[in-house]
């Protein structure tokens, strides 16, 4: 159940970040355009290499080697890019999304390639029209973000997941998020939004478009014990942790990649939903 007290902050997040994402998905923002046609000569490969899932977890692969018959959900991932992707890998595929036109791409490329799979507008914390232990992969892109509280969706998550089975996520790294986008003077970042406290849980003021923030959208700060902590909480067991690499060499000052070597902007988990028995015998 939903805390009384939370729902309309979070029915408000919900509403208001559905129609930012419809807003990107109508101008074909970079985050919302299909998989190329380059990817699909080897679906698998790309995934691995060429996806957001690139370099993976500091050299390992977390992806097994087939996906062949594999129940998948790509949570909040629509756009036409993960789903069409993983199905024609083999897998059977849900595609989970709250935006109407992301799925809308989605189900444009779905026709175009024809290739099969399951697609549901909702939002992330709540999974009650998909059947308990039936995935046997969580693939969930960055999002978590664009809710205040995010406890339920690990738990939603893990409800669905069958035992042994996968949880792939991407998150905005909280520092990043608390911090300028733009350096000082001395060519730092400044900390400026606080994770905990008083002013938690405050949606972060609006920013100019760029690669931190999507344009029109509400976000959220959540401290690494939300996100970390939550995720074992629901009953999963964090196998490996990376942050994704997006430094250059002779980066510009304030550019994307010169904050990057300051700040991280992504954290990636790899988690495993343990068995019932292991849940109950550490309770």
């Amino acid at each position: 159940m939903f805390d009384p007290q939370a729902r309309p902050a979070r029915d408000a997040a919900v509403a208001h970040n559905a129609r930012a994402w419809d807003r990107l998905a109508e101008s074909k923002a970079a985050l919302a355009q299909p998989a190329a046609d380059a990817a699909f000569t080897d679906p698998r490969r790309w995934l691995g290499a060429g996806g957001w899932l690139a370099g993976e977890g500091q050299g390992r692969s977390w992806l097994p080697s087939r996906l062949d018959g594999l129940e998948v959900l790509c949570l909040a991932a629509g756009g036409g890019k993960h789903g069409p992707l993983y199905a024609a890998a083999g897998a059977r595929v849900t595609v989970f999304d709250s935006s109407p036109a992301m799925l809308a791409l989605d189900r444009q490329v779905a026709a175009e390639r024809r290739i099969d799979y399951g697609m549901v507008q909702g939002s992330m914390d709540d999974l009650s029209m998909l059947a308990a232990g039936r995935f046997d992969l969580v693939i969930h892109p960055v999002s978590t973000c664009y809710l205040p509280e995010i406890g339920r969706v690990f738990q939603e998550v893990a409800r669905v997941t069958r035992a042994g089975g996968l949880y792939v996520s991407q998150h905005k790294s909280p520092a990043s998020l608390q911090s300028s986008l733009e350096p000082g003077p001395r060519g730092s970042y400044e900390l400026r939004h606080p994770v905990a406290g008083p002013q938690a849980g405050r949606a972060l003021p609006p920013e100019p478009p760029s690669r931190l923030r999507e344009h029109g959208t509400q976000e959220f700060v959540h401290s690494l014990s939300a996100i970390l902590g939550g995720i074992c909480m629901a009953g999963f067991v964090i196998e490996d942790v990376c942050e994704p690499d997006h430094t250059e060499p002779q980066a510009a000052v304030g550019s994307f990649p010169h904050r990057a070597s300051f700040l991280p902007p992504y954290l990636r988990i790899l988690a495993k939903k343990q068995a019932a028995a292991a849940s109950l015998a550490l309770a």
